[in-house]
């Protein structure tokens, strides 16, 4: 089997440059563990570290209410040397699961499933970057970089997700589930992508096989698929935990209930503190609806391009989910290179580009100004995280159209290049 020297040179690159960081800046890590950009409460590597002394000396991780992490992390992390005397092993093994969620974006762009799928065909085909370099973009994208250097937990959940779409794309369906569900029992929100994934498998099925299986025999299959896969991990960590109750609302109940209202790069937190208790319970349940209608909603209108949907729901998360970091936009960001072809299509790259990098240079200052400086308030450092959720916000509806006017122009090729002109 011969070797791809170009991968071996950037995935090298990018474990080397990782390396030098926490060589060249050894307190560069645990500077960024303690950043609300990159270190959630449902994430955050210092809390893992709270749960996982509790853990060592027999006590209830989740004593004390600072640990709301999948238990199953504890027994892996309790392997591991300590991160004081020697955090080069834990540094290690992050940096491989970031090459490993490289690979993993290779194997989806070369399955071409972004540019040719069951229903769909790109007219602009030939305009696309090759698999080498969308892990390129993801492995040297700075958010990348942050988030693997704060050991935030996110990875593993990114590593669940790309696997899930990895192994649609390769029409390992029962591997995909087994992947989402273990992406969905670390973080929940992933499963939200089931029906998108499960559609992928579906359209992979119908362009391998001949004689295909019924639709919603399919994906009842699967369904159960990944609710065995995830009721399996939960009786894991009932073993681990010995008490199932507490870990569910410690983990699960605090995703959804969202006590927790330390600042982040989301919307939920300000919101939340301002709100009436007596209203808590029913904004709680718009915010998540909210969240939630989405996936019907670009399931049913881009049921052409399933990868799309599941592209575009990641970027979703990354602006609605309770507790969002960096480490979503970079998932995020890590799909967009598989559509380089709807780039031309875009029209507001440039603004979205621009209120980004803005939020992402001003939001740390307006952040010490309202901490640390004591010369602002909580509205400094949301004001900058709203026009984070915009940029983000333009991006993902800007691809959305491009998206549909590349469909409209498959179906309508005489239009190609027309201007629209909204009535």
């Amino acid at each position: 089997m011969a070797v791809d020297r170009r991968m071996v040179g950037v995935f090298g690159a990018a474990f080397v440059l990782r390396l030098l960081l926490i060589c060249v800046f050894p307190s560069l890590p645990d500077l960024l563990t303690g950043r609300v950009e990159v270190s959630t409460p449902v994430n955050s590597f210092k809390r893992l570290q709270e749960g996982l002394y509790l853990y060592i000396r027999n006590v209830s991780p989740y004593d004390g209410g600072v640990f709301h992490q999948a238990p199953l992390l504890l027994p892996l992390f309790s392997l591991l040397p300590d991160i004081h005397n020697n955090p080069t092993p834990t540094a290690i093994i992050y940096f491989t699961v970031d090459l490993v969620n490289a690979y993993a974006l290779v194997t989806i762009s070369e399955s071409g499933q972004s540019i040719q799928s069951r229903f769909h065909s790109a007219i602009r085909k030939h305009v696309r970057w090759d698999g080498v370099s969308v892990a390129a973009w993801f492995l040297f994208n700075p958010f990348t970089i942050a988030t693997c250097l704060a050991r935030s937990t996110s990875v593993f959940t990114t590593s669940g997700i790309l696997f899930a779409v990895s192994n649609a794309v390769g029409g390992n369906s029962i591997n995909a589930m087994l992947a989402l569900g273990l992406a969905s029992y670390l973080s929940l929100y992933p499963a939200l992508l089931f029906i998108p994934l499960v559609l992928l498998c579906y359209d992979r099925v119908h362009q391998t096989s001949k004689q295909p299986p019924k639709a919603a025999l399919y994906i009842l299959q699967h369904a159960g698929i990944l609710v065995a896969s995830v009721a399996g991990l939960l009786a894991l960590s009932y073993i681990i935990t010995g008490n199932f109750w507490e870990f569910m609302s410690a983990t699960y109940g605090f995703h959804l209930l969202v006590p927790d209202l330390t600042p982040n790069v989301g919307l939920w937190w300000y919101f939340f503190i301002e709100m009436f208790d007596s209203f808590r319970e029913f904004f709680l349940g718009v915010f998540w609806l909210h969240l939630a209608s989405y996936v019907g909603g670009l399931t049913a209108r881009l049921r052409r391009q399933p990868l799309f949907v599941i592209a575009s729901l990641l970027g979703v998360f990354a602006i609605f989910k309770p507790y969002p970091s960096i480490s979503d936009a970079s998932l995020y960001f890590a799909m967009l290179p598989l559509y380089r072809h709807l780039f031309p299509l875009m029209r507001y790259t440039f603004f979205a580009i621009s209120a980004i990098l803005y939020s992402s240079l001003l939001g740390p200052a307006f952040y010490h100004l309202w901490i640390y400086a004591g010369s602002g308030n909580a509205n400094f450092f949301y004001a900058i995280t709203l026009v984070w959720s915009l940029g983000l916000s333009i991006l993902l509806a800007d691809s959305i159209f491009s998206a549909l006017r590349d469909e409209w122009e498959q179906d309508n090729p005489d239009m190609q290049g027309a201007e629209i002109k909204q009535v």
